[in-house]
């Protein structure tokens, strides 16, 4: 009759020896070599620990409705015309002072600045700007936790010295932030042809993208992504030393006393025999 193999399980062999013997200083070294080398591939690879990540957000937007206006007409006009939503200011302004008609149509999220400057040689009708508000990054922000560092006007508005009114001044100390905003690709179109009653319009149309947003990852993300890298690299040297460490205990490179491990029940039977 036709024999077949209907059932297998591995055998289990073992090998004895004392603590301060070769085989076990063998262990010892094989053990140093198998862990310790992958964490210093990983670290060396340069960037294992996770410093800056980032993620995608769309802003959501609310106008604060605060304009500076500085127009420079030249010395044969009078020298400027100025105009903010910051009484002190106004009052500053003397006969410099026009008060324009204001159409918002746009809202921002931010105590932030848009900064527009432009000139041009002829008296115009309309300054027309399309752009994107970006965000701007010197440094990460914080992974959690509320951020009210820049949650402050831009402009001091109730301070009733000229300084605090100073365009030179507001970019000078909006710059010191670490978060900003910059308005890119503005493309100011100056449109001439105004009639001699018609307002001067300042048509502003301001889009806000999607952002990448840089932050400083926190404790466990950064040992969550140390912690893969040094796996990967470990995998590969556990089966090489695995392999290693069989070919030295079945050839008995290392003295030591082979031990079959087989199941409770062959042993019993066998010390009955």
């Amino acid at each position: 009759m036709a024999l077949y193999e209907l059932f297998s399980h591995p055998v289990e062999r073992g090998y004895r020896a004392g603590l301060c013997s070769k085989a076990a200083l063998f262990l010892l070294l094989a053990a140093a070599l198998t862990y310790i080398p992958p964490l210093l591939v990983a670290y060396r690879s340069h960037g294992f620990w996770l410093k800056r990540s980032s993620y995608e957000e769309q802003p959501t937007v609310r106008f604060q409705h605060q304009v500076l206006l500085v127009a420079l007409l030249g010395p044969e006009h009078g020298g400027f015309l100025a105009w903010s939503t910051f009484p002190a200011f106004n009052r500053l302004q003397g006969d410099h002072l026009r008060v324009p008609l204001v159409s918002r149509m746009a809202t921002f999220v931010m105590q932030s600045m848009a900064f527009l400057q432009s000139s041009f040689a002829v008296p115009g009708s309309q300054l027309y700007v399309n752009g994107d508000l970006r965000l701007q990054q010197k440094q990460p922000l914080r992974y959690s936790g509320l951020d009210v560092r820049y949650n402050v006007s831009v402009i001091n508005g109730s301070s009733p010295f000229a300084c605090d009114y100073d365009l030179t001044n507001i970019v000078a100390a909006y710059q010191e932030r670490n978060v900003t905003t910059v308005l890119n690709d503005a493309n100011p179109i100056w449109l001439v042809g105004r009639a001699a009653e018609a307002p001067f319009v300042i048509n502003a149309i301001i889009r806000y993208p999607v952002e990448v947003i840089s932050y400083q990852p926190g404790f466990w993300e950064t040992v969550k992504f140390a912690w893969v890298q040094y796996v990967s690299i470990l995998l590969i040297f556990l089966w090489v030393f695995k392999r290693i460490k069989i070919f030295v205990f079945q050839n008995q490179v290392v003295t030591t006393i082979p031990v079959m491990a087989m199941p409770q029940g062959e042993v019993f039977k066998e010390h009955l025999s």
